[in-house]
């Protein structure tokens, strides 16, 4: 489900996903592949039983920050984001994507 509005995200991303909600920013273009990506996430979310998730990517955001200091190349490096950019162009992703996927982008 795709809310837009004038207030989430912040200004520098498109889209943000929470709880399976996915919060579009007025006048941000959002193509097909912003929705698989989110869609992706969504699935990540299911598989951890939601508030898990957002622990271990808060986590893993923690340990890339140390590891790249710098938040935009911490983001990029999060497993679960690097699953959903390196498939979101893939139509069929969702339909063949094993359970746990993003573990292999550890």
């Amino acid at each position: 489900m795709q809310i837009v509005n004038s207030f989430i995200p912040f200004r520098t991303f498109a889209a943000v996903n929470i709880f399976g909600l996915i919060f579009v920013r007025r006048g941000n273009k959002f193509t097909d592949d912003d929705l698989r990506h989110e869609l992706i996430h969504t699935r990540q979310m299911r598989e951890l039983l939601y508030v898990p998730f957002y622990i271990v990517y808060g986590i893993e955001w923690l340990v890339r920050l140390i590891q790249y200091r710098k938040p935009l190349r911490a983001y990029l490096n999060i497993s679960f984001e690097r699953e959903a950019y390196v498939h979101q162009s893939d139509t069929d992703y969702l339909k063949t994507r094993r359970h746990y996927a993003w573990r292999k982008y550890l």
